[in-house]
């Protein structure tokens, strides 16, 4: 007996549409749904502990697989199961996390497990921009304690037109790719990258993607109402003492307020503030810190918080001194690598980033291999952030997801500014040796640099800068602040990270913290992020002004090559033994793709050395080679025989032609080598295919003046000879003798005899 379904459609305009879907599948779980546009399939189902776990935070996971059988395909590799989750599904998990969090009570801390699975795979379809409305679906049918329905939309904009979730193949003519998190009343996450847009601009798309989300979070609403809206658990919340937190506050308060202004360093404020959360630790007894020790920490926290915000809010001052819009100073250099393709540092206050830059062929692409998406990257950037970089000492446990997603947003930052004929494949690598405040946004600036110390002609440089802002609901007060630290990052209201060249924004990331944040706040913060992304861009170009115009004389250097699909098989050889021999030869790197709407051959030729790269062209052109009907060409001679010699074309090594000893010279010649010997060079006149020999014909003799008095041979008696060379009235079935059995008696007439 199939169990009753509850249904929702939401109405995305086109003849699209999403369904979300409940009462079929997966009834164990604390909440579940399918959510389908076309023919994807989303199944999310959320779980959470009614136990407390002994931690002071939310034990949240948020994982997305896509199952490979969902496009009808199988995993690659040698193991044919799912296994570590790609980038790409780590950056979806990223982004459902970053909105879905927030929502739950922070005294809430039950293992909590979110999990969305790509059940049935659509081209037509993006299944990443339907992940957080997946979500926030199950949690409303469940009984966990959470604040209100919240949805992911990703907008485009094609000729003008914004577009919600739009196609893959409208998103390649889309000038805008971002993805919107937010809740019926406020925006809460924004991250995507744009072709140079303003900042009104990005803050229209925004509201038209908020404009979907409401009606989204309508329909899940409307769901839960129709399936039957659970009550909320009930669950031991944290142990409170308001007459605590006020004592601490009074006690903290005043002193951290002082440090804050004395505008100090990272490690000194630090000491600072710890040196007073223990002199208020010291008025208690050690009873009372091991009953109470949890909140006094807690709410010294709290009164820290509180009076930084107030520092900035009320005099416009922050941890280090700056003013508000005030960025940290710069240092930047190029080349510091002596053996890398290019290198550049960039150091902005306590945060420094390294990046690397390495060229190559197309085989060095990144593969993607994704149910949803196959291809690869010719541009891709990697994050590192290891623990000395703030002065820690933790376990090594591989590429965290932070990494990947920081690494994520400096790629989309650059990748636009990457021209479209740039040959190689490239790879930047960030290694963040400081951090104090967005070392995203210095892997970008040093990505820059980095690039156009390598001599890749990037259009136009870009700069980042790491954004935050501080309100103040009931006063009306806000301030918004450039190039935040890391303690500002998590006191704020607001983190967003805006990268871009001097004509617009080329990627963002935000995380709004505060409800109901107004689009003014929006736009003056962005244009304040604009004033510091342009001072930051004048350092950057100070240090170099342009792309270097060739790559490094270490560095490879790359021809590319079109050759007609015929010519492939020639160049690779049997079993590819001729570019084998070739690449050993000359010292390069030789890779062979085909056009697959031209069908021509494009080759990669990558060498440090001019003159390996020549070599491979000289052999390309050589293979290619077709002379011309009437045309002179200069040949070499490579071999001696008795009827001619065996020339070379010199413009085409290998290709190789016979000279008939009778075109050597207009008088009659007896031996080759009286005329040509070995290594000669001279010209011959090519005269196309000789329709009695069948074979390519050149004549030296053609381009030769005849000599004087010469008179032409005739030609020779046919001897009994048609003009084929064959013998008169011989064929094949009498062979010359129709006369001779004329007179003679059958075979069986001798044997009567």
């Amino acid at each position: 007996m199939i169990p009753q379904v509850f249904r929702e459609v939401i109405d995305l305009g086109n003849g699209r549409e999403i369904s979300i879907e409940t009462g079929k599948l997966a009834k164990q779980a604390h909440g579940s749904v399918v959510v389908q546009s076309g023919k994807c399939m989303l199944l999310c189902t959320v779980v959470s502990n009614y136990k407390q776990s002994d931690v002071d935070f939310l034990p949240l996971t948020v994982d997305y697989r896509e199952k490979f059988a969902a496009a009808g395909r199988y995993p690659g590799g040698f193991f044919k199961r799912e296994a570590r989750p790609s980038d790409g599904e780590v950056l979806t998990m990223r982004l459902v996390d970053r909105v879905l969090r927030p929502l739950f009570p922070k005294d809430y801390h039950s293992e909590t497990q979110v999990m969305i699975q790509l059940m049935s795979h659509d081209d037509d379809v993006m299944p990443d921009a339907m992940a957080g409305l997946a979500a926030s679906a199950a949690i409303q049918l469940s009984d966990f304690p959470f604040e209100c329905a919240i949805s992911e939309a990703r907008v485009g904009r094609v000729n003008g037109e914004f577009v919600i979730n739009p196609t893959r193949s409208q998103l390649l003519e889309s000038d805008i790719d971002m993805m919107i998190g937010a809740s019926a009343d406020s925006v809460m996450m924004v991250e995507g990258e744009m072709d140079e847009i303003s900042e009104e601009e990005m803050t229209e798309a925004i509201k038209f993607a908020h404009e979907a989300i409401k009606v989204q979070c309508a329909a899940q609403v409307a769901l839960a109402e129709a399936f039957g809206k659970k009550e909320v658990r009930e669950y031991e919340p944290e142990r409170e003492d308001t007459d605590l937190a006020q004592k601490i506050h009074d006690m903290a308060y005043d002193k951290v307020y002082a440090v804050a202004k004395a505008g100090s360093a990272k490690h000194e404020r630090g000491a600072a503030f710890a040196e007073i959360k223990e002199e208020i630790k010291a008025t208690f007894s050690e009873e009372e810190l091991e009953d109470i020790g949890g909140l006094i920490s807690k709410y010294y926290s709290k009164a820290e918080k509180a009076a930084v915000r107030d520092l900035t809010l009320n005099e416009g001052l922050r941890l280090d001194g700056r003013k508000t819009d005030e960025i940290r100073p710069i240092w930047c250099e190029i080349d510091y690598l002596p053996s890398t393709h290019g290198s550049a540092i960039f150091t902005r206050g306590e945060t420094q980033a390294l990046a690397t830059v390495t060229l190559g062929t197309s085989r060095e692409a990144n593969q993607i291999d994704m149910p949803s998406f196959e291809g690869e990257e010719r541009f891709y950037l990697h994050y590192n952030f290891p623990p000395f970089s703030t002065g820690e000492a933790r376990p090594i446990r591989g590429t965290s997801r932070r990494e990947v997603g920081h690494g994520n947003l400096a790629q989309r930052a650059l990748k636009g500014m990457v021209p479209e004929d740039c040959p190689y494949t490239v790879r930047v690598v960030s290694e963040v040796l400081e951090s104090n405040g967005s070392s995203s946004m210095a892997t970008v600036c040093s990505g820059t640099m980095a690039l156009m110390d390598a001599g890749v002609q990037l259009k136009k440089p870009v700069s980042g800068i790491a954004m935050g802002l501080i309100s103040d609901v009931d006063s009306g007060k806000y301030a918004v602040l450039s190039d935040i630290l890391g303690d500002e990052d998590h006191l704020g209201d607001m983190d967003f990270k805006v990268t871009g060249t001097a004509d617009g924004i080329t990627a963002c990331q935000m995380d709004i913290k505060v409800k109901g944040l107004s689009y003014e706040i929006l736009v003056n913060a962005l244009n304040q992020a604009r004033d510091g992304r342009l001072h930051i861009l004048d350092k950057l170009t100070d240090t170099i002004a342009a792309p270097a115009e060739d790559v490094k004389p270490h560095s490879p250097k790359m021809v590319t090559r079109r050759i007609p699909n015929e010519f492939i098989g020639a160049l690779i050889g049997p079993g590819g033994k001729v570019i084998q021999e070739l690449q050993k030869e000359t010292g390069t790197t030789i890779v062979i793709n085909e056009d697959p709407v031209t069908e021509e051959g494009i080759v990669e030729v990558l060498g440090v050395g001019n003159e390996g790269i020549d070599a491979v062209l000289a052999k390309i052109d050589s293979l290619m080679f077709k002379p011309e009907v009437g045309s002179v060409y200069e040949v070499k001679v490579i071999k001696m025989l008795d009827f001619g010699a065996v020339v070379e074309y010199m413009d085409a090594p290998g290709n190789e032609v016979l000279l008939h000893v009778s075109e050597l010279a207009w008088e009659r010649t007896e031996n080759v080598s009286d005329v040509v010997n070995m290594g000669d060079v001279f010209d011959v006149k090519y005269f196309g295919v000789d329709s009695r020999t069948r074979k390519e014909k050149v004549s030296r003799k053609a381009i030769l003046p005849k000599p004087e008095g010469y008179v032409a041979r005739p030609p020779r008696e046919s001897n009994g000879r048609d003009s084929r060379g064959g013998r008169d009235n011989r064929g094949r079935d009498n062979r010359g003798r129709d006369n001779r059995r004329d007179d003679r008696k059958p075979r069986e007439d001798k044997k009567e005899g």
